[in-house]
């Protein structure tokens, strides 16, 4: 049995560390409650520059490269995951996701490419062999576009020079403050266009259609990953706060335990004491 001393010390060892996990569940949950605000914040954006490019697409005759599908050669995945750990399951969902699919797919590393952002997502990959072709460490906790414009640019573009037929986004969807979904959308070729748009009647363009389409429809797909950057921030956050409430819950039950053990072996300290005196005593007589 440990000593009164040792189990003492473990008490207080366990405290402050709820100490620390307390705090950092408050962080993330101030974290979380901003990150929320910017994910549903960007939605009015997203979906307003959809209607935008989904007239204009059926509208006219014009036709764009990222529109049309074509002969699937080569996947890429861009994967969102955390650059630090301490997120209970967020990273492990995302690149379980990430690793059914690739399994599932396709038969050679020639086959599929992945774009990282997140050191956690870079690592397993590379610990994995699996071919990286672009990768983006250290973004903010409230990323702003600019943050991740020249990897969404390059993204789109890979797509566009024909580097890759099919991009698909691997992140987790904010739910709520408890729930965040795995999730996988193909982002390129676009194809829900078709159900989209809400305005009626007849425009003309200046510049033509096809001009205006060449430009809109990147922004639009990179309007796309951003958003679901946010949504995976929101994400992260979550995760955090849920499992630094999970460590403090747990550091609360060990404490108990331990000062159980505590009273007991104390209790047994005393008894034994007792039990000594009388026994001294007895000699005595």
């Amino acid at each position: 049995m440990a000593s009164l001393r040792d189990i003492k010390a473990r008490i207080d060892s366990t405290k402050k560390t709820k100490q620390i996990t307390g705090a950092m569940e408050l962080v993330s949950a101030s974290k979380m409650n901003k990150a929320e605000q910017n994910a549903k914040g960007y939605v009015p954006y997203s979906e307003k520059m959809q209607e935008v490019v989904a007239n204009i697409a059926k509208g006219t005759d014009a036709s764009h490269p990222m529109l049309e599908t074509r002969e699937v050669k080569k996947t890429a995945y861009l994967v969102i995951t955390s650059d630090r750990g301490l997120v209970g399951g967020y990273n492990s969902h995302v690149l379980k996701l990430l690793q059914n699919t690739i399994s599932e797919r396709h038969n050679s590393p020639d086959e599929y490419t992945v774009i990282v952002i997140g050191r956690k997502g870079f690592d397993y990959c590379r610990k994995r062999n699996i071919p990286v072709s672009n990768s983006i460490i250290g973004v903010a906790d409230h990323p702003q576009f600019a943050d991740i414009k020249d990897i969404a640019k390059a993204t789109v573009q890979m797509f566009t020079d024909e580097e890759i037929d099919e991009l698909n986004i691997i992140y987790n969807h904010y739910v709520s403050a408890i729930s965040q979904v795995p999730t996988m959308n193909k982002l390129l070729p676009i194809e829900d266009l078709q159900g989209q748009g809400g305005i009626t009647g007849q425009y003309e363009y200046e510049p033509s259609e096809e001009q205006i389409l060449k430009v809109l429809l990147p922004l639009y797909a990179e309007s796309l990953i951003f958003g679901a950057l946010l949504d995976g921030k929101a994400s992260e956050h979550a995760a955090s706060m849920t499992a630094m409430r999970s460590a403090t819950d747990n550091a609360n039950d060990l404490i108990g335990e331990l000062t159980l053990s505590y009273n007991r072996a104390r209790q047994a300290q005393i008894t034994q004491q007792i039990a000594e005196i009388a026994g001294g005593a007895a000699a005595l007589e």
